[in-house]
């Protein structure tokens, strides 16, 4: 089956996202079989090869972004989709609440210098975005604050993306009552039970909030230089299948070579 995710799941920018028209369950007619493993193996594979491109080029980098309520699967996407890149080569990092550090900065402070060195994929586990998602949700600054962030962070990934930056997001989708499945999951199993908090509980409440915020972000901050995709995410194995192809495909419209090398081959000589 072939599929271009990347165009499916793709959202358009300037377009109106309501996020009721895009059902958590679709597949786009994929299903959990050997066919859809050996799409995603191939994927998986892609990635380890572009990887090692990117690295020996050292020229650009490619941060990965991903986004979604509690249990939506974000640790379980980077687990499954760069189980086959180089750890050397792949950062992840995880923006929880600010310290009092990062307090003392301006809000993208902590953000900039987590971006990754050329070479190198570099994923964030929440992100910048949490500045005018969790922030707007709980009223920790004003709205005319909050506001303008939209527009502060499309010229900031701009920025990025004019110095050699690419930036790929992905909004992970998954349903209410999928959410409370997994919840429910967590608690059920005596070796899962860790993963959850008693804020798991309590920002579950404010579900309707979050997704007039995330409809606002997927609306405003879908750029040509840093797009975002949604991913339904109601089933784990089709959420994995398409972020490995949108991140294969993403590596391989940038174009790179492998640099030329630094000596002469010809004059080498065994000893």
């Amino acid at each position: 089956m072939a599929t271009n995710f990347s165009k499916e799941l793709l959202v358009t920018p300037g377009k109106k996202v309501k996020l009721a028209k895009w059902d958590a369950e679709e597949t786009l007619g994929w299903q959990k079989d050997r066919k859809m493993k050996a799409s995603l193996d191939k994927a998986i594979e892609r990635l380890d090869n572009l990887q090692y491109l990117l690295y020996a080029e050292h020229k650009r980098t490619l941060l990965i972004v991903l986004q979604g309520l509690d249990a939506s699967g974000k640790d379980g996407t980077i687990r499954h989709v760069m189980s086959g890149v180089n750890p050397q080569g792949c950062t992840v990092m995880s923006f929880k609440k600010p310290s009092a550090d990062e307090m003392s900065h301006d809000y993208l402070w902590r953000i900039h210098k987590a971006v990754p060195e050329y070479g190198n994929i570099g994923i964030f586990n929440r992100s910048l975005y949490e500045d005018v998602l969790v922030v707007r949700v709980h009223n920790m600054v004003p709205k005319d604050v909050w506001s303008r962030r939209y527009d502060q962070i499309n010229k900031f990934e701009e920025l990025l993306h004019d110095n050699n930056v690419k930036i790929v997001k992905f909004f992970l989708h998954i349903s209410k009552d999928e959410q409370k499945k997994r919840f429910q999951q967590r608690i059920d199993d005596p070796d899962r039970r860790w993963k959850i908090s008693e804020s798991d509980f309590d920002e579950r409440k404010f579900w309707d909030d979050y997704t007039d915020a995330y409809e606002a972000v997927l609306t405003k901050c879908s750029t040509d230089h840093a797009p975002w995709y949604i991913i339904p995410a109601n089933k784990k194995w089709f959420r994995n299948l398409a972020v490995s192809h949108i991140v294969a495909e993403t590596l391989e419209d940038m174009n790179m070579k492998f640099p030329l090398p630094t000596v002469d081959v010809k004059k080498l000589k065994w000893k």
